[in-house]
């Protein structure tokens, strides 16, 4: 599962907060979105006076737009992008909607907003910062990353 976050001014919700695309591949788990879930609503990307990456979405109170992308697992064959990793959308459907369940039940629900699943939108983002980054569950790691990742454990070692 993979989420890009960004922390806006406004988006299609007015005021501060969060937009969350999410991207469901295939092979994602009811763990992978416990993990993101859990990485969004305490991701630090906001400020607290001096103190700059100090505070969560939830500690600030601001708000999470969140929008069903699944573009976000595109696979580039040449220039033409391929999904043949996203999940079907009689699928995906059910399993957003796990998604925001859950986002809603660990934070403020009337604080969880999202976009029309499966409708064509133009999401008007006004980036604050501009701060963008990009979450990926463990499980949806490619090998090679793990691998790498498993190398650089036993070098540090």
């Amino acid at each position: 599962m993979r989420a890009v976050v960004q922390r806006v001014t406004k988006a299609s919700v007015e005021g501060k907060g969060l937009c969350v695309l999410v991207g469901i591949s295939r092979n994602d788990t009811a763990q992978d979105v416990e993990y993101i879930v859990r990485k969004v609503l305490n991701l630090r990307v906001f400020d607290n006076g001096d103190k700059r990456w100090s505070k969560s979405v939830t500690e600030c109170g601001y708000e999470v737009l969140c929008v069903s992308q699944f573009t976000l697992q595109a696979v580039l064959k040449g220039n033409k992008p391929d999904f043949h990793l996203a999940m079907g959308s009689e699928e995906s459907k059910p399993f957003y909607e796990e998604f925001l369940a859950k986002m809603r039940k660990s934070y403020e629900a009337e604080k969880i907003k999202d976009g029309a699943f499966g409708a064509y939108m133009q999401v008007h983002i006004q980036n604050d910062g501009p701060v963008t980054i990009e979450l990926e569950s463990p499980a949806s790691i490619k090998p090679d990353k793990k691998k790498d990742s498993a190398r650089k454990e036993e070098t540090l070692s």
